[in-house]
């Protein structure tokens, strides 16, 4: 099934593309139909654990001020609610999650199992835009609390002042270079920066806590004052969970964990189907993170409680959004200040790597697939390019403003972790595990109460991530339409009693009849022959084989195709097909049949009744209708070349 070769593409362009299935094969299927690239050799599970990190970790850089402002002094207890969460709550879910869909694809494509047709489709592409959401929006936050950083540094705050949205923009477009250059200088990027961050984070640690120490009054007076405001434990308790969901962006980085999982080294006996040791690595990598996160977001939140004044943290205060860097220049002198401001605005910087990651990784998973893309969406750097230049649309619209991001941001994160949850509930209950159920049940529970307290305060992140999922739904089918002509059968095989019928015709005329199948008696088939013959003026002596498409899941795009012959009422050769879309088969069928016999087929149709606009939506949305001049419209597009393109006969 070989179209027609074109010239070789340019340098630009097969840069563009490397790594693009279908790139640079002569003789290839057209489309995304060629077998994928050898995957790229994985890495050790703490390597692509800072990948994820820079997302998860950098959120110290303003973790501990958001607590301070949405709890006050009860932040280091609000901070242990959200702690237990994510060591009881998301861990679990996600560890299995990566049992689950140990290629990355995360809930998404276990929740994707639940539904067909285009239900399923139209509710993965609601996710896939919550997963945009959470993933653009942490690219452009980081960013832009990047920037404030470097603003906001006492050296630099007049040489800068006024300029965080250009600054932005430029981070932006040096992370989109980094994943021009090649993901693994990302990953490289990523460990050192981690490493360095979280060093540098101990040592402001180790100093807070020893001020804290020595300044025995600290504990005293804050102690005191807790009680003063909230009277006793059980009601700091009921507090804390009620301002739990403000504090929900410190659970970020667990979406993009699973979702950078094909970057994961496995074992050299994992199979495609059951890679264990990536999962095991990954694992690894969750829970790790879980927990070096956990012991960070505790202290921080009680040293940056204790030891500064409640009013710093407000906007306009040397603390706002910066919590760690003001306790670093104020203890340990304006050179080591310095540094870590260095360090975290790197790190921020470099957060929406991860989720740049998860974007490349879960994006073309699904899109090409379902048709609702371009099939160069397969390719690494033109995404990059898109995702990039949307950053600067979304930092543009929010003018590189990091609060008013924020709702959006928490929105995607606890809509994914949701439906990671109910997803992990699922499975858990098809695999009548009654513990694990009851228990997954429960913390999907808690992630849709604190979901729903979050829409309900900021509802401008559901506006946010509604206009996401618009726009995935307007390109995507856009993009289905565009490519409503494209063939899109990834292969054909014949059985064998199909293969004897196709080479015993190959010595005469190949002729084939498609018939829709009705009550399949002898009547049907020589009634349609002797109509086939009057209709095109065919003489007597020629024979034919019939052709019958069945219609399997119209949603779906592209898939394999097997043929079945049978002999019905001893005399009349039938091929069976089942497909999504009946002219994509017809014409998948035929270039397979010329391909393999070196004979041009002919095939032989009814013209189908009704309005042609009306049969083109059948044809669009449930893959039959218009079937006759949709074949034909296939094979032109899939053989440009005349001579050798199948005939396509109606009458």
């Amino acid at each position: 099934m070989a179209p027609t070769e074109h010239a070789a593409p340019g340098r630009l362009r097969a840069w563009m593309l490397e790594g693009l299935s279908d790139m640079g094969k002569a003789g290839g299927h057209q489309g995304p139909h060629a077998p994928p690239a050898p995957p790229a050799e994985g890495r050790p599970w703490y390597r692509v654990m800072c990948l994820t990190g820079v997302d998860y970790f950098s959120t110290l850089g303003y973790q501990p001020g958001i607590a301070a402002l949405a709890a006050g002094l009860l932040s280091p207890v609000a901070t242990v609610v959200l702690v237990i969460v994510t060591l009881a709550g998301a861990l679990p879910v996600y560890r299995r999650v990566a049992e689950e869909s140990p290629h990355g694809q995360g809930s998404i494509a276990m929740l994707e199992r639940l539904l067909t047709f285009w239900k399923g489709k139209l509710f993965v592409l609601t996710l896939l835009g919550f997963a945009a959401t959470d993933f653009l929006i942490t690219i452009t936050l980081s960013a832009a609390d990047a920037s404030t950083h470097l603003v906001e540094n006492p050296n630099l705050n007049d040489a800068l002042h006024d300029r965080q949205l250009l600054i932005t923009m430029v981070l932006i477009a040096l992370l989109g270079a980094v994943f021009l250059k090649g993901f693994l200088e990302a990953i490289g990027v990523a460990v050192a920066l981690v490493a360095t961050y979280l060093a540098l984070n101990a040592v402001v640690v180790v100093a807070g806590l020893w001020h804290v120490a020595t300044e025995g009054h600290v504990v005293t007076d804050w102690s005191g004052a807790l009680t003063a405001e909230h009277g006793n434990v059980f009601v700091m308790i009921g507090v804390a969970l009620i301002v739990f969901p403000k504090l929900a962006l410190g659970l970020s980085g667990f979406e993009t964990g699973v979702a950078v999982m094909p970057h994961v080294k496995g074992d050299p006996s994992d199979t495609e189907e059951r890679p264990e040791g990536r999962i095991r690595g990954t694992k690894k990598l969750l829970t790790t993170a879980a927990l070096i996160m956990s012991v960070f977001l505790i202290t921080t939140s009680f040293i940056t409680t204790l030891l500064i004044p409640a009013d710093e943290f407000e906007e306009g205060g040397q603390a706002n959004g910066r919590a760690l860097a003001y306790l670093a220049h104020e203890y340990l002198g304006t050179v080591f200040g310095t540094v870590y401001d260095v360090s975290t605005i790197a790190i921020l910087w470099f957060a929406g790597a991860s989720a740049m990651a998860g974007l490349l990784n879960l994006m073309p998973r699904y899109l090409p697939r379902y048709g609702m893309a371009p099939h160069w969406a397969r390719a690494v750097r033109p995404m990059v390019i898109v995702f990039t230049l949307i950053a600067f649309l979304v930092t543009w619209l929010f003018d590189a403003d990091v609060d008013a991001q924020g709702g959006a941001y928490a929105t995607g994160v606890l809509v994914l972790i949701s439906s990671a949850a109910i997803a992990v509930t699922i499975a858990a209950r098809k695999a009548g595990q009654r513990k694990w159920t009851i228990g997954f049940g429960v913390i999907s529970v808690v992630f849709l109460y604190t979901t729903v307290v979050n829409v309900v305060e900021r509802p401008d992140g559901v506006k946010i991530g509604a206009c996401f999922i618009a726009g995935i739904m307007i390109l995507s089918l856009v993009s289905r339409l565009a490519r409503a002509f494209e063939l899109r059968v990834t292969g054909v095989t014949l059985d064998p009693m199909a293969e004897r019928f196709v080479r015993d015709i190959a010595s005469r005329k190949i002729r084939f009849i498609a018939n829709e199948p009705d009550k399949r008696d002898i009547a049907e088939y020589r009634d349609k022959i002797e109509q086939i013959r009057q209709d095109n003026d065919v003489a007597g002596p020629e024979d034919f084989v019939f052709v019958e498409v069945t219609v399997t899941d119209p949603s779906e795009f592209e898939a394999g195709l097997t043929v079945h012959g049978e002999v019905l009422h001893n005399r009349y050769r039938v091929l069976t097909l089942e497909s999504s879309s009946i002219p994509n088969a017809l014409a998948a069928l035929l270039l397979h049949v010329r391909d393999a016999t070196g004979s041009t087929p002919h095939i032989y149709f009814e013209w189908t009744e009704g309005n042609p606009f009306a049969n083109f939506l059948r044809f669009f949305l449930f893959g039959q209708g218009e079937v006759a001049p949709v074949t034909r419209e296939v094979l032109r597009v899939a053989e440009p070349d005349v001579t050798r393109r199948p005939r396509v006969h109606t009458g």
